[in-house]
Formats: structure tokens, C-alpha cells, sequence
């Protein structure tokens, strides 16, 4: 079937650059690709459901502010390195 498509300049000099390294058509070169990247995409039901994995209430400290991560990343430095510095 033919069809018309507009493609930009570089993008399509480097196609034809591939297609005459690989000696195909440029028509063969745009079909591998497109089915490639159609197979490429996954069904919505054979996808992979994530799973977040929780502690169930272990390891969770109450007086930790989320909202303050430096204060976070301050803490774990001098649980690391020792006390504040003076």
C-alpha cells in the first residue's frame, strides 16, 4: 500500500543513510522499524502490575516530618560522621 508521511530532513537522511548500510529499501527499513516498536508495546493486560511493598507499621518512626527531608539528610550525616559540627 502506499502512503504519504512527512518526516524531517536529518531524520530522514539518516533513514536512508541505515537503509543503504543494511542494503534494504528505505520502504523495508520504515516497515522493520514500525513493526519493531508495535511489538515493542505491551499489551495493558500483560503488563506487569506493580507492587509497593510496605513494613506494616515496622520500622516507622512518628516524629519523622517528611516534609523536611534536608533535616532528614542532616540527621543521617551525623548518625554516619559523628555529632554537628561546632
Amino acid at each position: 500500500m502506499r502512503t504519504t508521511i512527512d518526516v524531517n530532513e536529518p531524520l530522514l537522511d539518516d533513514a536512508k543513510r541505515l537503509a543503504a548500510e543494511r542494503q534494504v529499501t528505505l520502504s523495508t527499513l520504515v516497515e522493520d522499524a514500525l513493526r519493531a516498536f508495535l511489538n515493542s508495546r505491551v499489551a495493558p493486560e500483560k503488563r506487569t502490575r506493580f507492587r509497593l511493598h510496605t513494613v506494616r507499621g515496622r520500622l516507622v518512626r512518628p516524629d519523622l516530618d517528611l516534609d523536611r527531608t534536608s533535616a532528614l539528610v542532616v540527621e543521617d550525616d551525623e548518625t554516619a560522621y559523628g555529632g554537628p559540627r561546632s
